[in-house]
């Protein structure tokens, strides 16, 4: 999602908050949860799932490695509902024609650096790199060269762009700043 008029482009960027992470948090936890109580119920001698009786599982060693997995995997669940939670990685990108200004901000983990805001001047981006990788998984990424600093990504390397629409993004996206694209 974007917003942009003669002299400033607003670009959202969005977080961890996608249906993918969702499924795989939920996914997770409940798989996870699962083997804690089939570890659990066969250290107790009784039932707490009835698709598998605790006969059939004896705690040393199997009941052991289904109870570590088990508290593996929540940590792993908890792990990816926090990141959920905090939307860790959305933002915007600024890009603001009037004062010359580029700024860069994401949401990090809590702490000290949870904000991240990178700001340059128009006048030290170089140009507009497209950055294409094609094997069995066809990555494309956007990124802005900046003088004395390097390649700053974008977009997410998880971001699915078909050819036409990373070009057109940088195309678009050159044209306002005014500088060349670059494919590499």
């Amino acid at each position: 999602m974007s917003w942009r008029s003669e002299r400033i482009w607003i670009e959202l960027i969005a977080g961890s908050r996608k249906t993918s992470n969702f499924c795989w948090a939920l996914i997770l936890f409940l798989g996870s949860f699962g083997f804690l109580l089939v570890g659990i119920s066969s250290y107790l001698g009784r039932n707490l799932i009835s698709l598998f009786p605790f006969q059939q599982i004896s705690f040393f060693p199997q009941g052991i490695v289904m109870s570590f997995y088990g508290i593996a995997g929540l940590f792993i669940s908890s792990y990816l509902w926090f990141t959920i939670l905090w939307n860790v990685g959305s933002g915007y990108d600024r890009f603001d024609r009037k004062e010359g200004i580029v700024c860069l901000f994401r949401w990090g983990f809590p702490g000290k650096n949870r904000r991240i805001l990178l700001r340059f001047l128009m006048k030290d981006i170089q140009s507009i790199r497209i950055k294409a990788k094609e094997d069995i998984y066809a990555r494309r990424i956007l990124y802005m060269e900046i003088r004395g600093q390097g390649a700053i990504p974008l977009t997410r390397t998880d971001e699915n762009f078909t050819p036409r629409e990373i070009e057109q993004k940088a195309a678009e996206l050159a044209y306002f700043l005014r500088v060349p694209i670059e494919v590499f």
